[in-house]
């Protein structure tokens, strides 16, 4: 799939959602929003996606797939899926689940027995959409504490300009980057022209 076919498909899915008034959850505004949640219930888009995230490592020695929780799982678990059937293999597939680690912080880890399925492996990391970099990165981190080699990153959209250095090092790639302008609260334009806030998606749906 090219990058005009994805952009296609997420506006015919409802992903990609432009025209309107969104508050993100860094509390910054916009007038687009990635509804990534609008895409898993579409199986057959799903797939195609993750043949694509998969393509790119086909031969590359990918021995395992992970992402994080939620989407990640889903993600995770076809791209596995498809370097299985491209390789003729057995590629194995796992999720990152979060919780507070000794520090106080947010983490990720591996639970379920599936740290020993990282151990040892080469691991490709999947997620869908990158905004920062810092929720990938927690996989990244969780990988190396299981003794797995984060070997890349991939993910269906870039809309941070996300890099190597934001995620640990590892390489960073993108079915699609997009770039969403957006601006302070107290500088938005939408607001100052009196355009509501969608209740549907992002803070918004939540206020």
């Amino acid at each position: 799939m090219t990058a005009d076919d994805i952009f296609r498909r997420f506006e015919e899915l409802g992903v990609l959602i432009t025209n309107n008034h969104f508050v993100y959850a860094s509390g910054r505004h916009g007038s687009a929003y990635v509804n990534k949640d609008a895409l898993y219930p579409h199986t057959a888009a799903v797939r195609e996606l993750c043949q694509s995230l998969a393509g790119a490592f086909v031969g590359h020695g990918i021995e395992a797939v992970a992402g994080p929780t939620v989407g990640g799982v889903i993600l995770a678990t076809w791209t596995a899926y498809l370097l299985s059937q491209a390789e003729l293999r057995d590629v194995l597939a796992c999720y990152a689940e979060e919780r507070v680690g000794a520090d106080g912080h947010k983490e990720r880890y591996f639970g379920r027995g599936y740290d020993q399925l990282i151990r040892d492996r080469r691991v490709l990391i999947v997620e869908d959409v990158l905004n920062t970099g810092g929720s990938v990165k927690l996989v990244v981190d969780a990988v190396v504490r299981a003794g797995g080699t984060p070997v890349a990153v991939r993910a269906l959209c870039n809309r941070g300009a996300v890099a190597a250095e934001d995620v640990g090092g590892v390489s960073v790639s993108a079915l699609v980057d997009l770039a969403l302008e957006s601006w302070p609260a107290d500088a938005c334009p939408l607001c100052r022209r009196g355009v509501p806030v969608s209740p549907l998606v992002g803070k918004g749906a939540r206020s």
